[in-house]
């Protein structure tokens, strides 16, 4: 039976959209594949890893009678993407195989029955739906994830904390050893919600947002999040702990404060960087009256020394950092100016933008 006919494009474009989160090897095989299902002149592709979800629906434009059919997610993408752009390509199946043809290239791959398709069941009791525009949260997101905690055994640590609160969506990453806090405001007066979402679904949800003004909404449950923008929707479970307490690592006392041009800085530092311990990845700020010398060395005793001017007059001050730390700061905002306050020796350093109350980044000091 023919089940379509389409140019490879409509075929490969929502099909990369979920692929990202199929597992190539997994205990329940139907899990490595996608389901592809047509009900009236729409596509949809759906993957799922049980903890989130994720589908893309084209409209239109595609006719022939309704079907649903499960194959491996990964060759289906692999075959489309080997085949040359505008290719008509054929869907056929017969006896739980589905046959690919496109120009004389023929392609013929085992299906799994959808009715097996393990779907996440939606969460209908919303706590909270946020409307913003898809660049707001690409960019809140761009501040934060990066300090998600990876593989650590604080379970809790492995996302990102989501709050929704009066008219500010805020969203918190920590890793133990720096924390990075980024807030909007939105329209609405919501109660406070909370909720800790995977890393996974953060990496994707990331990958998949346009830098444009059209409309995400999310749609907080109680155990799940929705984000549907697009043609795209993904679903995600919500990780079940508690989030320590970001408020009481953020430095209200840091009285030795400098602005500095943000280029510059990421320059010298990746300068520096290259001397520094591959391990610990330690770097010296060694901060005086117009100075500050950024210095690293490794176990070879080789060592970079870089000195930037700035606005300083304060209290001397020599203290230590993981440089990638400062480094993924730097990378990750795309201002022109930032500001740093330091304390003493064993205070963290907090990471502002000037006038700006919706940025917090706070590194935990290092012994070198």
């Amino acid at each position: 039976m023919q089940l379509l006919q389409a140019e490879r494009d409509a075929l490969l474009k929502p099909l990369a959209t979920v692929t990202g989160i199929v597992e190539r090897r997994h205990t329940l095989p139907i899990l490595s594949n996608v389901l592809i299902k047509k009900d009236g002149d729409a596509l949809s592709f759906t993957g799922t890893d049980l903890e989130i979800q994720i589908s893309s629906r084209q409209a239109e434009g595609f006719s022939g009678d309704d079907f649903a059919i499960t194959v491996a997610a990964k060759k289906l993408s692999d075959i489309l993407r080997a085949i040359a752009d505008k290719t008509v390509v054929s869907m056929e199946e017969a006896d739980g195989r589905l046959t690919i043809k496109a120009g004389k290239s023929r392609f013929n791959l085992q299906t799994l029955p959808a009715a097996d398709f393990p779907q996440l069941a939606v969460d209908t009791n919303l706590r909270a739906t946020v409307r913003m525009p898809q660049g707001q949260l690409k960019a809140l997101l761009g501040r934060t994830q990066f300090t998600m905690a990876h593989q650590d055994i604080r379970y809790y640590l492995n996302g990102l904390f989501m709050v929704t609160e009066g008219n500010l969506l805020k969203l918190v990453a920590t890793d133990g050893h720096r924390l990075a806090f980024a807030s909007a405001e939105i329209l609405g007066d919501f109660a406070k919600n909370e909720v800790i979402l995977p890393r996974k679904t953060i990496l994707e949800l990331y990958k998949l947002l346009a830098d444009s003004d059209d409309e995400v909404t999310i749609d907080i449950a109680s155990n799940q999040v929705r984000f549907a923008f697009g043609n795209i929707v993904i679903h995600s479970k919500v990780v079940d702990g508690k989030f320590p307490d970001y408020n009481r690592v953020i430095p209200q006392n840091n009285d030795k404060g400098l602005l500095i041009e943000r280029q510059m800085l990421l320059a010298s530092m990746q300068r520096a960087a290259i001397l520094s311990n591959e391990k610990f990845r330690g770097v010296r700020l060694v901060l005086t009256d117009g100075l500050l010398k950024i210095m690293c060395n490794n176990n070879e005793q080789e060592e970079a020394q870089e000195e930037v001017e700035v606005d300083y007059s304060g209290a001397p001050l020599d203290i230590g950092f993981n440089i990638q730390y400062l480094l993924d700061v730097l990378t990750n905002t795309s201002v022109e100016t930032l500001h740093f306050s330091f304390g003493d020796v064993t205070s963290s350093v907090l990471v502002t933008i000037p006038d700006n109350e919706h940025f917090k980044y706070i590194v935990m000091p290092m012994r070198i």
